[in-house]
């Protein structure tokens, strides 16, 4: 009859034929099937805690060396709660900055998946498709837009307008609006200029406050004639490509979640305080992960001003201290070489065409430096010495009274336009539904309301018409058809 032997039997077996027996290690283990080092286990184990130790063990490790430890779990997970929106590489800054030992990333993500403080999920495959790309330095190029649908308390909405520096994540420029019209958007951008100064060039999407790229008359905006005149160029993305600004995009992102998702203000003003003081944190404090976890202030200060060094094959010498120069204003040099500075032409070369330039006004001179180089240096035309150049702002002109003439009125429609002479001709939306003066002089035709000009057009329509059109001054007339009572009595 045969009878099955337990594990704990067999091994007993084994030891019992070597210590009592005599038998080799080597005959026993042939004979139960396992190698010589497992025997000589089982000896050591039976020597060690007799019959019981020859039972099954777990075969969990006594320790772990790389572990983390229990403390800094713990402080993982109390950081995780506190900042629900901050992931594993955050929190790992976070513990850096405390002098906490430093654990990996997926470790981070595993303690945090442990205690069910986030979800779970397959990681993402990156863009192959996307092209990426960023300034050598900061001033190089803004990114700005126009971000809406910030709630206030009473339920009304605001706008952002932001800018951020493509080298360095620096937010130049977060100011809130009620209304995002140009005239909003243009001080937000002399404001950020007056606070950092002049960059090389501004990047904007195709919006309305931006360019009139894809207005009817083509003609320039505000912000064109502002970056114009302080030699910014301005680019603008293709239509439909959002992630051309896509740094200014992710601002906005970290700007809803991490403070306009928390907070709600009663008014605009304590709005702005608030927006003001989470930019400063965001600036100076806040890691940001493009920028190897870098505050966005360190890489804009640092990148500023770099000027490679030059090789030179003398012995090196004590540095003598150089006067520091003051900081200028940028200027593009147009086909002809020459750029414009306080209405005042100075050639420079066509060798430099296309190019920024810096430009400094100091004891009546004016120095112009490209990439830290004096190129060029001219006296300052109408101006005297030691005058600072300010940033241009576009000077709007005061409005213009209508010309006397023959008048004729036509009512605005809901587009904005008026008909005269059978030809329809643009006023603006503000004035839709008003009493439209049109009047024509010298070949144009002239648009104003309440004796001010708005509008002044090149006369499109036919002159064979104009006749018909100023025999009615206030519009086509209506016939008063007689009524069935006036018909009986006639």
């Amino acid at each position: 009859m045969l009878v099955e032997l337990g594990l704990v039997e067999q091994r007993y077996g084994a030891v019992r034929e070597v210590l009592e027996d005599g038998a080799s290690v080597t005959e026993v283990a042939h004979r139960y099937g396992v190698v010589r080092q497992t025997v000589h286990e089982w000896l050591t184990r039976y020597g060690a805690g007799g019959l019981a130790g020859l039972t099954n063990r777990s075969t969990k490790p006594e320790r772990c060396p790389h572990q983390m430890p229990a403390d800094t779990e713990a402080r993982v997970v109390q950081l995780r709660i506190t900042h629900p929106e901050w992931g594993a590489r955050r929190i790992r800054w976070a513990l850096g900055r405390e002098g906490s030992p430093l654990p990996s990333l997926s470790a981070i993500y595993r303690a945090l998946v442990r205690h069910q403080l986030i979800e779970p999920h397959r990681r993402r495959r990156k863009r192959e498709d996307y092209k990426r790309w960023e300034r050598e330095r900061s001033m190089e190029l803004w990114q700005m837009d126009v971000v809406g649908r910030i709630r206030l308390a009473d339920g009304s909405y605001v706008y952002a307008v932001t800018g951020i520096d493509d080298h360095s994540r620096f937010c130049v420029c977060a100011k809130l609006v009620r209304r995002a019209t140009s005239g909003e958007v243009c001080s937000a951008l002399l404001e950020a200029l007056a606070k950092h100064g002049l960059p090389e060039q501004i990047l904007t999407d195709n919006g309305k406050v931006f360019t009139g790229r894809f207005s009817t008359t083509k003609t320039p905006v505000r912000f064109d004639r502002i970056c114009h005149e302080n030699g910014i160029h301005h680019l603008l993305t293709a239509p439909y490509s959002p992630t051309t600004t896509g740094k200014i995009e992710r601002l906005h992102k970290t700007m809803r979640r991490e403070h306009f998702s928390k907070n709600c203000f009663a008014t605009i003003e304590e709005a702005q305080a608030a927006l003001d003081k989470w930019v400063d944190e965001y600036n100076m404090e806040r890691p940001h992960q493009s920028i190897g976890d870098a505050p966005p202030g360190d890489r804009f200060l640092r990148g500023r001003y770099q000027v490679a060094p030059v090789e030179t094959q003398t012995e090196k010498t004590a540095d003598p201290e150089l006067p520091s120069r003051p900081t200028g204003v940028l200027r593009s040099v147009d086909a002809e070489g020459v750029i414009s500075v306080a209405r005042c032409r100075y050639r420079i070369g066509r060798a430099f065409m296309g190019e920024s330039v810096e430009v400094i006004a100091r004891s009546g001179l004016l120095e112009i430096f490209h990439r830290g180089v004096l190129v060029a240096s001219h006296r300052q035309k109408k101006a005297q010495p030691d005058t600072p150049i300010e940033i241009r702002q576009v000077r709007l002109s005061a409005p213009r009274k209508s010309t006397t003439g023959q008048v004729v009125r036509r009512i605005a429609d809901s587009h904005g336009q008026v008909s005269f002479a059978g030809t329809i001709y643009r006023v603006g939306r503000a004035y839709s539904g008003r009493n439209i003066d049109v009047c024509l002089v010298a070949g144009s035709v002239q648009c104003s309301v309440d004796g001010i000009v708005v509008r002044v057009h090149p006369a499109r329509h036919d002159p064979t018409k104009e006749y018909g059109a100023l025999a009615q001054p206030k519009g086509r007339g209506h016939y008063n058809w007689p009524s069935k009572r006036d018909a009986s009595a006639g």
